[in-house]
Order: C-alpha cells, then structure tokens, then sequence
C-alpha cells in the first residue's frame, strides 16, 4: 500500500478540481500515440505515391517508388505499438479467429491485412516485378535467389506481360487510395465515435486525421528523398521537390482549416465542456497544443513555404526552407497525436478537474520503447533500399518499358 501511495503522490500534487481515483491512471500511454503517427506516415506516403499513376503528375516521379517502399516500411511496424501495449500480444492472433464487428480496434487487423496485402505488397509486386526478373539474370549468389523468389520465379518480360503489370499497378493505386483513406480514417473514427468524451467526440475527428497524415506523408517522404538523394551523390531534382512542397502546402491549408473549423465549432456549441476543455488548452496543453502544434508545427512552415512561393528564391534556400519545414510538420503532427491521444484523457468525466500524465523512460510502455518503434522503420527502409532500389539508375530502361515512377 505505502509503494502504491508514493508511486502516486507526485501526481497527486498535479492534479486539479475533482477527479474520480480511476482517473488518475492514464490508461493510454506515448505508445498509443505512436500508432496513429506511424499510420497516418503509411497512408500520406500511399497517396503521394497515387499521385504518379492515377492523376498522373509526372514531377513527382521520382519519388514514386521512395513513396511506396516507405509506406511499406512503416506499415509493417504499424501494429507495433498496439502490441507492446496489449497485456497478452501473443494472443493478438484471436481477432482473426473470432471478429468482433461492434470492435472499430479489433477490426484494424482486417483493414491492416487488406491494406498489407491486397493493395501495397501487390502494387510494389507489379511495379518492381520486370526489373526483379532482369536483376535476377544479372546477378550471383544470395541475392540472384532472392529476387528470384520475389519475382514468384516469373520470367515473362514480354510487352504484353509488362502492358498487363502497368495495368494492374493503376487499378490497384486506385483501389489503394480508397483503402488508405480507410487505414488512417478508421483511427479518428475510434476516436471521434467515444461520444463520453468532449475532446474527442467530434464527426470532424476521422477527416482531420486523414488530412494530417496526408500533410505527414508528403513531409516524410521530402525529408527521406533531400537526406538519400545527396547521400548517393546525385542532384536533387528541385521541379520535383517544388511540387512536393506544393502538395505539402496545399494539404496544410487544408488540414489547418479544418482544425480551425472545429475549434470554432466547439466554441459556437458552447456545451457544458467548454470550460474545462478551455482550462486544458490554456493550461496542460499550451505548450504542446498551441506553441508545438499551432505555431511551430503549422504556421511557422506555411509561412516558410508561402515566402518561397511569393519570391523569387535561390535553389539553395528553397532546399533548406523545405527542409526545416518539413521537419517541423514532423514535430506538430507528433504532438496533435498527442494532443488528441494523452490530451483526452487528462480531465475527468465529472468535467471539474485535471489530471497529469508522467512518461516513463524505461519499461514497455516507456519513452526508450517507442524511439525504438519509431527508429524501426527507417531500418526497414534501408534494407528495402538493398533489395528493391528505387533509384533511377537501378532501372532498367531498356526493352518494354515498365511505367514505373
């Protein structure tokens, strides 16, 4: 009992008003907000990959195939954080033996697998799948069998194969991008459907997630492409990276207006929360919400962006502009997960008082774990690099061509 009251009483001095002592535990950790992080990656990466083969923007070419390895590099680390938090993760297996539908959590598995397996793996399949069999010729050893093995052991190159594959590629981008609006819009649909919840219940909720993991997406994938294309000692294609920090301007604009038509709405509906949640913003959350998110994370890469587009700017400055601001998206778009994550659950359903939230380092649910799931896919990344290289000098340009970005 004494260990249990002093592993409570530093909280105990941060809490404020009235709270139920079932409150005072947080039941969602950093861990949960890595989840919807590293989704909204996958599903922002997918859809800028969408961009070549369905609506045809061939500036962003080359970053195609960067897109699609990326989204697959953090999807297969996506349910990661689900089951470090889970009691019993071994036993995870069961959603698929007994589905509960009145689960939205339990069904992410089937929407995970489908997304997995149905759309990403048979896109990179299709894409890659006349240069895995030319590498395959040219190659010795291990890797000559691996690619052998990737390509099904497939060796029909002919132009009616590689017509059929470039077909195949567009009719699964287009069934992909419905199913990425799925993967990540399902996770503010968990949220935005606990109607107990003022600070999350909010039919906005799942089109504001997708939005920022859209605005995410592309960010992830200009940082990935400035940090690899220099790394390789090549040029960096600035007609490219003008339209991806386009796109990233484009779908800021839109995710922050968005997020300002629900604060607004909030504020107009002016129910029985608002003064606590107004207590949350200007207290707990000021520094994360409004300087992290609102200011840095936000308004600060707008209007880096905006100043490049207004102005004639030197090559060099546009570079760095870009990519400081696409790494402050990265940080605001961290901290309005936990914004809406650890932020909805720091004051109490009695609407009269707030609780804190002390991370820990060590330990499943700690701060070392969820660098370590973070890290994780850029990993992945690099070995997907060694196996399927998305550069265009890895390609092969002669014979029928591939359509690939």
């Amino acid at each position: 009992m004494e260990s249990v009251v002093e592993h409570l009483l530093p909280r105990l001095k941060e809490i404020t008003g009235f709270i139920y002592p079932n409150e005072i535990e947080l039941h969602w950790s950093i861990l949960v907000v890595v989840y919807p992080y590293i989704t909204g990656l996958v599903a922002g990466a997918f859809i800028l990959a969408s961009l070549v083969k369905v609506f045809k923007v061939k500036e962003v070419q080359p970053t195609y195939r960067l897109s699609l390895l990326t989204a697959l590099a953090f999807l297969l680390v996506a349910p990661l954080p689900l089951l470090a938090h889970l009691g019993h993760p071994e036993k995870s297996f069961e959603i698929f033996l007994t589905p509960n539908k009145q689960s939205a959590m339990a069904m992410f598995g089937f929407v995970y697998a489908w997304y997995l397996m149905a759309v990403l793996l048979l896109e990179i399949w299709f894409d890659y799948r006349r240069d895995i069999i030319l590498w395959a010729q040219e190659e010795t050893g291990p890797r000559k069998w691996l690619h052998k093995v990737l390509s099904l052991f497939s060796s029909d190159i002919s132009e009616r194969a590689v017509r059929f594959d470039r077909k195949a590629v567009q009719a699964v981008t287009i069934i992909g991008i419905p199913s990425a609006f799925l993967l990540h819009g399902y996770v503010g649909f968990i949220f935005g459907s606990v109607k107990a919840n003022p600070w999350w219940s909010s039919v906005l909720m799942p089109i504001v997630f997708l939005f920022s993991a859209i605005v995410s997406g592309i960010a992830l994938v200009l940082l990935i492409y400035m940090i690899a294309t220099p790394m390789r000692s090549k040029q960096i294609d600035m007609d490219c990276l003008d339209k991806l920090a386009g796109f990233l301007f484009y779908a800021m604009i839109v995710d922050f207006s968005l997020e300002t038509l629900d604060f607004i709405h909030r504020i107009y509906e002016s129910e029985e929360s608002i003064e606590i949640l107004s207590e949350l913003v200007s207290g707990k959350l000021f520094v994360s919400l409004v300087v992290i998110q609102l200011l840095i994370g936000m308004i600060v890469p707008l209007v880096a962006i905006a100043l490049v587009k207004l102005f004639r700017t030197p090559a060099e400055l546009r570079r760095l502009l870009y990519f400081v601001s696409a790494l402050l998206v990265q940080v605001g778009i961290f901290s309005t997960r936990w914004n809406v994550v650890i932020g909805g659950q720091l004051f109490s359903k009695s609407l009269r008082g707030l609780t804190a939230y002390k991370m820990s380092i060590v330990g499943v649910e700690g701060l070392l774990v969820s660098i370590a799931i973070l890290v994780l896919p850029f990993l992945i990344l690099l070995a997907l690099f060694k196996i399927l290289p998305p550069w265009k000098e890895a390609r092969h340009e002669f014979g029928p061509p591939t359509g690939s970005g």
